[in-house]
């Protein structure tokens, strides 16, 4: 598991949740308008986890999304389904 370096809440291996639910505006590399929400970031690997951790070409609404038991909840569609929910509640 690794843990978020804002909160002691660890992700979950195999989950890539916060790589598909969230629609970025931002540029990512691979997707230079940022990405829909729904849809696979291009830097989420084979096992799920974020190419661009720690690196600088990481958008900043992804460096600041910080892992939550609620968010999370206990498995990856849990996960899933609240982030999406949170996107239906926060479109302008």
């Amino acid at each position: 598991m690794t843990r978020s370096v804002f909160d002691s809440t660890p992700c979950r291996a195999g989950c890539g949740a916060c790589c598909i639910a969230p629609s970025i505006t931002s540029p990512i590399p691979g997707m230079p308008d940022g990405k829909p929400a729904g849809v696979r970031c291009v830097q989420l690997d084979e096992r799920q986890r974020c190419r661009l951790f720690g690196h600088p070409q990481r958008p900043a609404v992804c460096s600041q999304l910080r892992p939550s038991p609620e968010m999370c909840g206990t498995d990856a569609g849990g996960a899933l389904q609240y982030l999406a929910r949170l996107e239906l509640l926060t479109q302008p």
